[in-house]
């Protein structure tokens, strides 16, 4: 017996060695896998429930199981789960008594990184309302495009964003919408003050008839995501997608005992789903900053002992290029949550701040299909996995770059992308993965929709992203497609910046683009332009041009001036070759200018400028 036993435990432990070396993410796939079909399990049963169980029920959960638990800090004051809950009764209350809410009126949150914003939303929930989350940085045209876009009625701002509601102002009046400010007072007639109205209301609960047909497909959310329109579209995220991409903490092994920090803005799906909603159905801690500090960050984890951060690509390139300290690796954040951080800056980070798990996603506001790196591999954006693949249906296909279009074969049919081969990401649309698309654009939402892929008459969604997958199951992310280019962590659409452009009054037609920078992230925007007959570029009237109508993540700081623009056949402005030129004077010789902030104008491009940006002399 004892010979026996030796002999077993001899091969289970070469079987365990063998394992170990040709499949050294066995153990991280089959935790992930666990945890993905508990998930999934949860879904189903909240599907099922009736009356429907909403993540906003597990707030109020959370709520009554530990009222005294702190759920968020921010600027040195606390607010419970308790305290939360009841601010939130408030709210609604008092929307309900001012703008007359029912349940299933969108209405349009215009508000900073803090918490009203959360209890807001909250409140919202509570009447069965869907909220807009409106980019705070946005204004005038687009403004006025993301609000009109949801069908809302009534409209919340920040009183620090006051000017930008007083340029709509006369817009929203005439089409009869509700402007409320987040503030005691207000001089301006047409905005109604809404904090002392909370302040008054009543903090008792709220009957949850009042949200009654709330279902798994109803619309909680509308989040903007940039598109080729040029024009912001509004994704719609339906309850059942809010409640897939709450659980993305759970499936990285976040527990309620952890403590979450958020400097990502609120009105992206990073920082409202998988920050804050994800930290509700942790039952979690959250610091919430108003907007991300590399010099604060490191202080920050250390003051509220923070265990996982989330992060965009320059999140992580801004804190490896602080000053070294003795202290870097004194903290206890144990994981990191994010997208679009570069091969060589994850491996400085991890250099310089310590054994942090760093979960890599690939994900859509709109899409059906999603990533999650949840090995240590540096560089991909997720991994393969058969029970993904199965609840989630999704392939690679060829895709041509020049023509912007699938590689399709003599039947009609898309050709599957080889092993190795850069293809473009499609997701199958079924019950389990739908494609809901945009709010009031049937149009765009089409676009999205691509058909006869594999077989005639299936129903794929078109991601506009080109991935890889290798020989080992993982997936690395290649490049985007169409008009947008993504700097700063947001998109930017080309024919938005476009039209901005020529609206200065020297420019005829304007191509925009992105190219890349070395040592940076994404791609930074560049236009070529003509210029119309007997003009000049006048570089301080376009500066103002752009600096008035785009935030800064949008502007582009290149311009090149061309005698005229090269078209496709079918008349759409070529810009591959021009992406690939970049903005070096010494290749170009054509006229550039430069985006210089602090002479406020365009300045002729020299080669001495471009050694400042590419030494990183010149910040951008």
């Amino acid at each position: 017996m004892y010979i026996w036993f030796t002999v077993l435990a001899g091969l289970v432990i070469l079987s365990f060695s063998f394992l170990r070396t040709f499949s050294p993410h066995l153990a991280d796939e089959c935790i992930y896998i666990l945890r993905s079909l508990k998930l999934g399990f949860r879904l189903f049963k909240y599907k099922k429930s009736k009356p429907f169980y909403s993540v906003l029920d597990c707030f109020l959960d959370a709520a009554k199981k530990h009222p005294s638990k702190v759920f968020v800090h921010f600027e040195g004051r606390q607010y419970t789960y308790g305290e939360m809950d009841k601010q939130s009764n408030r709210v609604a209350r008092a929307l309900q008594d001012e703008a007359q809410l029912k349940e299933g009126d969108p209405v349009a949150l215009f508000l900073a990184n803090e918490p009203s914003f959360m209890w807001t939303w909250l409140g919202l929930a509570k009447l069965g309302c869907p909220a807009a989350l409106l980019n705070f940085n946005i204004r005038s045209k687009s403004l006025l495009h993301c609000f009109s876009c949801c069908g809302a009625k009534v409209i919340i701002a920040s009183q620090e964003l006051q000017d930008a509601v007083e340029e709509v102002l006369p817009t929203l009046k005439a089409q009869g919408i509700s402007v409320y400010l987040m503030s005691e007072t207000c001089s301006i007639q047409g905005i109604n003050t809404l904090s002392d109205k909370i302040s008054q209301a009543s903090d008792q609960p709220l009957s949850p008839d009042l949200r009654a047909n709330i279902n798994v497909r109803s619309t909680a959310l509308y989040i903007y995501t940039s598109g080729t329109t040029g024009l912001p579209k509004a994704a719609v995220v339906t309850q059942e997608r809010m409640w897939a991409a709450s659980f993305i903490q759970a499936a990285c092994g976040i527990t309620s005992e952890d403590i979450f920090y958020i400097n990502l803005p609120l009105y992206h799906s990073a920082g409202f789903l998988i920050g804050m909603v994800g930290a509700m159905e942790r039952g979690m801690t959250v610091i919430l900053k108003r907007k991300f500090s590399a010099s604060q960050f490191w202080d920050d984890c250390r003051k509220y002992n923070v265990t996982v951060m989330q992060y965009i690509g320059e999140t992580m390139r801004y804190l490896c290029n602080t000053p070294r300290k003795d202290n870097e690796k004194n903290h206890k954040v144990r994981i990191a949550i994010g997208n679009g951080v570069r091969t060589d800056i994850w491996s400085e980070f991890l250099n310089r701040f310590g054994d942090i798990k760093v979960r890599e996603l690939y994900a859509a506001t709109e899409g059906n299909i999603g990533f999650i790196n949840y090995t240590s591999k540096i560089g991909a954006v997720g991994r393969v996995n058969f029970v993904h693949k199965f609840f989630f249906p999704f392939t690679l296909i060829k895709f041509d770059t020049e023509k912007e279009e699938p590689v399709r074969n003599s039947e009609g049919l898309c050709i599957e992308a080889d092993v190795g081969e850069t293809g473009l990401l499609v997701g199958r649309v079924t019950q389990r993965s739908p494609f809901v698309g945009y709010a009031g654009n049937h149009q765009q939402t089409e676009k999205k929709r691509l058909r006869d892929v594999l077989k005639k008459g299936d129903l794929f969604f078109n991601s506009g992203d080109l991935l890889r997958f290798d020989h080992m199951n993982f997936v690395y992310f290649q490049d985007r497609v169409g008009d947008t280019f993504r700097w700063k962590g947001e998109n930017v659409a080309t024919s938005e910046v476009a039209d901005i452009l020529t609206m200065a009054g020297c420019i005829l037609e304007a191509n925009v683009y992105g190219v890349k920078v070395e040592g940076h992230e994404g791609r930074i925007g560049m236009a070529s332009v003509t210029l119309k007959e007997g003009e000049d570029f006048d570089c301080s009237h376009t500066y103002k041009q752009v600096v008035n109508y785009l935030p800064a993540y949008a502007r582009p700081r290149f311009i090149r001036i061309q005698p005229c623009l090269e078209m496709t056949g079918t008349f759409k402005m070529k810009k591959v070759k021009l992406v690939e030129e970049g903005f070096n004077p010494a290749d170009i010789k054509d006229r550039l200018y430069f985006l210089d902030p602090e002479k406020k104008l365009y300045v002729p491009m020299t080669e001495d400028i471009y050694r400042a940006i590419s030494s990183r002399e010149i910040k951008l």
